[in-house]
């Protein structure tokens, strides 16, 4: 089965949708305007239930084919909450709030998502249920967490789930996916330094903070390098070094390092975060300071289950000839938690050759659009058919 005809049909209504959701992006939680008009389209299409609110702005719609006797309950999830970024695109549609934008392609998402959920309410070709679910704050707010902790997968019945992401570099209209570990645990780390500060020209009176940190900076690197296995995949990266003074003659009485790090194993995870602790400890100790470490786990590991992995990619197949192998991402997704809650498959969607997703001059593609509606269609039909 190619692209249905009917995404074709729709791919200006649809298309416009996701430039108004781009013109017009909501961040974290924030997402009232953009929940507020999935929900009321979702009403519009003939959807058996909506129900607002889930997750603090999240909206579930749920569609029940001709047919229910099978039993089956599928979710399908995409997210709608944009980036703090200033946009640098010059479209005609760009964004209309400083500072915001949807720099990563979840207005395509949301769209793509609305768009299956008008035809499989028009259809209903399909033997049990189908469960929309538009998450907010996927960008570090952990909103998919917060929709599962609100009981939705148990509220709705929800046996699968399945999501998916554009991806900029993978040919327009094509997919990839990988069974296992695919996206990166994400956590982030502050490390303060505290020492005694003094004048920079009498560096024997004080314990200085920034040879400490600077010291801690290179020694994490080790973790990577020295403490994990080569095969295993472990990232540390510090992105702040602020210090406590701003003068050119002082060396500062404290200095905060702050962080991430990305792994792909609970074991790996457990490394990272021991080691960086006895690591800022010892380096603090050895220098005659102080280290304070806060270390927060925020998304887990995205883990595919093989079985619905290989059913996404035959879906796949069917849309558009092939599906490629996914390389890991060490990048995070909170699709995370719902696919700790119920088995399911995350897919790539190729965005063609595009700026990089949480760049400036990024830009969903809408001739993806067709392709993207019709995986989602078609995981429904053919997993639940109508007898």
């Amino acid at each position: 089965m190619p692209v249905k005809n009917r995404f074709a049909e729709l791919q200006d209504e649809i298309t416009a949708w996701r430039r108004d959701f781009h013109e017009n992006p909501e961040i974290l939680f924030d997402t009232v305007r953009t929940a507020g008009i999935v929900a009321e389209k979702l009403r519009e299409f003939g959807c058996d239930e909506v129900v607002e609110g889930i997750g603090r702005t999240g909206v579930v719609g749920v569609i029940k084919g001709e047919q229910t006797g099978s039993g089956k309950v599928i979710g399908l999830r995409a997210d709608m909450d944009a980036l703090p970024i200033l946009e640098q695109t010059g479209l005609g549609y760009a964004s209309k709030t400083p500072g915001a934008m949807h720099a990563c392609g979840h207005d395509g998402h949301t769209a793509m998502l609305m768009g299956a959920a008008k035809y499989l309410a028009e259809t209903r070709n399909f033997d049990g249920t189908v469960v929309v679910i538009f998450q907010p704050a996927e960008e570090g707010g952990g909103g998919g967490k917060e929709m599962c902790d609100d009981g939705m997968m148990d509220r709705w019945g929800i046996q699968e789930v399945y999501g998916m992401h554009n991806w900029p570099g993978l040919p327009l209209g094509h997919f990839a996916i990988r069974p296992g570990a695919f996206f990166a645990a994400t956590d982030i780390f502050e490390i303060e330094f505290e020492g005694r500060g003094g004048h920079a020209a009498k560096p024997h009176e004080v314990i200085d903070t920034t040879v400490m940190a600077s010291q801690a900076v290179l020694s994490i690197q080790t973790i990577a390098s020295r403490n994990a296995d080569p095969v295993d995949q472990v990232v540390v990266s510090v992105t702040s070094f602020e210090t406590s003074s701003k003068a050119f003659n002082v060396i500062p009485q404290r200095v905060t390092l702050r962080g991430t790090v990305r792994t792909m194993s609970a074991e790996m995870r457990d490394l990272a975060e021991t080691r960086i602790n006895e690591i800022c400890n010892g380096v603090a100790a050895t220098f005659g300071g102080v280290a304070r470490v806060d270390y927060t786990r925020n998304y887990p590991v995205m883990v595919n289950t093989p079985d619905q992995t290989d059913f996404a990619a035959d879906v796949a197949r069917s849309v558009s000839g092939q599906c490629e192998d996914a390389p890991l991402v060490m990048g995070g997704e909170d699709f995370a938690f719902m696919l700790e809650e119920r088995p399911g498959a995350y897919i790539l969607v190729g965005n063609g050759d595009t700026a990089m997703v949480h760049h400036p001059e990024y830009n969903f593609n809408d001739d993806a659009i067709p392709a993207g509606c019709s995986w989602w269609a078609e995981v429904v039909e053919r997993r639940m058919p109508a007898q």
